[in-house]
């Protein structure tokens, strides 16, 4: 009876240091612990993916501690803020999707660049016959990648069921006209560290 009230103790104290009382962020005001519909366990892994990610953001560039904000909820990392350059916003983007756990990435990071017309239509355009190959390709389940592309460059960022299907993307990428480069950071489901039930 005593370890297990020790054991209850040490485990509110960590999550007070990790999650707190309650949490404000993108999504405003914040949820009480008490009430976070999360496991203890999800809640935990949330913390430790938010520090991780953190501390890699940090070390890429200390200047984004000021201009990017990230959010873990259940395996899904949520991007905020604003950068000069859209290589940064995909770098990001990349090592959120690198951190161990991850299950999906939203990143809602702003651009401060001027806007190009010409650039951004032929981006748009190589990312729609990318996002249409994919989906009338059966061997692909289109909805589980993220496509960006940016001055001829297509980054791809998603979970791929099979390596044929990982295969399949990055043949699909590479076969669009005008097509310079693909990065592609594609996980395998059997990777995954937290895997959807």
């Amino acid at each position: 009876m005593k370890n297990k009230l020790f054991i209850i103790i040490i485990v509110s104290l960590f999550l007070n240091g990790c999650v707190g009382v309650s949490s404000s962020g993108i999504f405003g005001t914040g949820v009480s612990v008490a009430i976070d519909p999360r496991s203890l366990g999800t809640q935990i892994d949330d913390s430790l993916m938010q520090k991780n990610l953190s501390a890699r953001i940090l070390i890429e560039n200390k200047n984004y501690l000021l201009k990017v904000k990230s959010k873990v909820l259940d395996g899904r990392v949520f991007l905020t803020g604003k950068v000069d350059e859209p290589e940064e916003k995909l770098k990001l983007t990349k090592i959120a999707w690198e951190t161990e756990g991850v299950r999906s990435v939203r990143n809602d990071i702003k651009i401060k660049e001027e806007f190009n017309l010409k650039q951004s239509t032929k981006d748009l355009l190589i990312t729609s016959q990318l996002r249409t190959a994919m989906i009338l390709n059966k061997n692909i389940k289109a909805t589980n990648y993220q496509i960006d592309t940016y001055k001829k460059k297509i980054y791809i960022y998603g979970i791929a069921l099979t390596d044929e299907e990982k295969n399949l993307v990055i043949s699909e990428a590479k076969e669009i006209l005008d097509v310079e480069d693909v990065i592609a950071s594609i996980l395998l489901v059997d990777n995954l560290r937290i895997q959807k039930n």
